[in-house]
């Protein structure tokens, strides 16, 4: 999500021009959590379908090799959301590297996909972050919900790192939304919150998309992780 190495000098320029970032609540020395909800006219298949293509929404200006297009992700327990580093001389010839943002670790088609990874300026530092997408059929569509909860030593000052990370997850939730009708993609389109509670709470069937204006709506994540059904032995 580009989480890259240039993130850091990429998110100053955004805050200096961009509205005020939402209130960070939930931060410690030892970590913080930030939440996004966007609510879009599609129904959970369409909304999954756009949610495994990162290269399709996801900002390239938030990626080490600043092209969203090289970006996948791959659906599957332990699967990789990654990126190709190509060969910036000659793109014909054989990439230069790539980078592990995350991996899978739970999924569920058309309801939930949880994977881990420190992102961006935090992949290098000793910490471990949760990304949690959570899909509800709603009368408007589906509702989105997103949060990334990051924990352990770090350098970067949380009061520093929280509102920064804060702000590009929910521009990312709203150039999701966007893509699936939402309101247009901007700095504030999709709100963001920290909570306590995991974003853990497993949708109802699907329901048809209504005609319903879309709306990117504050709500807190229901704390309802019990929820999503999980192996019986291999426990979180």
């Amino acid at each position: 999500m580009r989480f890259a190495m240039k993130w850091a000098p990429a998110l100053a320029a955004v805050m200096c021009s961009a509205p005020a970032l939402a209130e960070v609540h939930d931060s410690a020395p030892g970590g913080f959590a930030v939440r996004a909800t966007a609510t879009v006219p599609a129904g959970a298949e369409e909304v999954w379908n756009e949610l495994l293509d990162p290269a399709d929404w996801w900002d390239g200006a938030h990626t080490f090799s600043s092209d969203a297009a090289n970006l996948s992700l791959d659906p599957r327990a332990g699967g990789c959301f990654c990126e190709l580093l190509p060969n910036a001389e000659d793109m014909t010839k054989e990439p230069r590297g790539g980078v592990q943002h995350m991996q899978v670790v739970y999924i569920e088609k058309a309801k939930v996909l949880r994977m881990t990874g420190a992102l961006g300026p935090l992949q290098s530092e000793p910490v471990n972050g949760v990304m949690t997408f959570v899909l509800k059929p709603d009368l408007a569509g589906t509702r989105i919900n997103a949060e990334y909860s990051v924990g352990g030593y770090m350098r970067i000052p949380t009061e520093k790192i929280a509102p920064m990370v804060d702000r590009v997850i929910g521009q990312q939730v709203a150039r999701l939304a966007a893509k699936l009708g939402g309101p247009p993609a901007g700095g504030d389109d999709a709100t963001t919150d920290t909570s306590e509670a995991p974003a853990g709470d497993a949708p109802a069937p699907d329901a048809p998309s209504g005609e319903a204006k879309p709306t990117v709506e504050p709500e807190p994540v229901p704390d309802a992780d019990a929820e999503v059904s999980r192996p019986a032995i291999i426990g979180r």
